[in-house]
């Protein structure tokens, strides 16, 4: 397989596989693009290369870059703007983990723990309910709890000190 068809069956697969963790498949084509260019790219060339309009490239980029995976640099005696992505895997998981935590986990915590403070003396179907979405809430906290700890921990020298032994 040569380059350039490595290069785009990568990026197809990275697109596709960007619903799976919360983004379209334009914003995830976008990432994988910059994530192994070896410099920053403008957006002209993004355009180019995923053949996307301008509309959808700014969209888009303005959208990674609120998920802080993706960074504009600036070159001197240039006009126009450059992006360029995460390039430190175990930052980028970090970064999704927690923007994922914040979109989809938190709000989902919230409606979870009012449904489930419903009061529960009305019918066994009610009590049924409550005590399954409390059980759901309790589940949803943990498991984000859980989340929150795995970021901090690569946050603090303890934890910047045994990823790099592990590594």
């Amino acid at each position: 397989m040569e380059f350039k068809e490595a290069k785009n069956k990568f990026i197809q697969t990275w697109g596709a596989l960007g619903s799976q963790w919360g983004i379209n498949k334009t914003m995830a084509q976008i990432h994988a693009l910059l994530m192994v260019s070896p410099e920053a790219l403008s957006m002209e060339d993004i355009m180019e290369e995923l053949l996307i309009s301008r509309g959808n490239a700014s969209m888009n980029l303005r959208a990674l870059m609120d998920w802080g995976i993706v960074y504009k640099e600036y070159k001197s005696g240039e006009r126009k703007e450059f992006f360029t992505a995460e390039k430190d895997l175990d930052e980028l998981a970090v970064k999704i983990a927690k923007e994922r935590s914040k979109r989809e986990i938190k709000p989902a915590l919230r409606v979870l723990k009012d449904v489930s403070l419903i009061d529960a003396n009305q019918s066994s179907e009610t009590k049924h309910f409550v005590d399954q979405t409390s059980k759901l809430y309790d589940f949803v906290l943990k498991a984000d709890n859980m989340i929150d700890k795995v970021t901090e921990f690569k946050d603090n020298w303890i934890g910047r000190l045994v990823m790099k032994i592990m590594k």
